[in-house]
């Protein structure tokens, strides 16, 4: 049997709390190497803003390496998110917010479209304006219960995030919203 060591609630750049916004991508899945870490989700606060950047940077060195047009850091980069792709496996998703502030992960397949995730999104009522700030207050009006309803029958994984903190969903003595449910 094969153990997996994973991380499923990792913030980019793309959440508007991430500590450097002006860290690259690369550096994330280095620390992941480096931690022994297989799998990742890129799971930023209400948009799946980190994973398309990401994306969009090794298709924008693709196609400079295809039309010899890179230059030797940018192959050098290329060459390095290559080597690490091979090791870690990016997932892509989001960490939604709920309702009374609750946060709920949702994680999909690498081959689920970045615009089929922003629809989950705006399906669960995150305002179409501010998709893209990883904002981790975006004003949502959908319940953790929705959320868990939406995101799985949109193939994703729903995991309840910081299950016992105060943006949790098992909070003691409170049993509206659908907070002491764990998907």
């Amino acid at each position: 049997m094969q153990w997996y060591r994973v991380d499923l609630h990792v913030h980019t750049p793309a959440s508007a709390d991430y500590k450097d916004s002006e860290s690259p991508y690369v550096d994330i899945l280095r620390r992941a190497e480096r931690r022994g870490i297989d799998i990742i989700a890129f799971t930023d606060h209400n948009t799946v803003g980190g994973y398309a950047a990401m994306m969009a940077e090794i298709e924008r060195l693709n196609f400079l390496e295809q039309t010899g047009r890179a230059l030797a850091d940018e192959l050098r980069l290329l060459a390095e998110y290559r080597r690490l792709l091979d090791k870690v496996l990016v997932l892509p998703g989001f960490e939604f917010s709920a309702t009374f502030g609750f946060h709920v992960l949702g994680i999909f397949s690498p081959q689920t479209s970045i615009r089929y995730i922003e629809h989950v999104l705006l399906s669960l009522n995150v305002p179409p304006d501010v998709l893209d700030e990883g904002n981790p207050a975006a004003g949502s009006t959908a319940d953790v219960l929705e959320a868990y309803r939406l995101i799985d029958e949109a193939g994703g994984i729903a995991i309840a995030a910081h299950i016992n903190s105060a943006h949790g969903v098992m909070m003691r003595g409170l049993n509206f919203g659908g907070q002491t449910r764990i998907a």
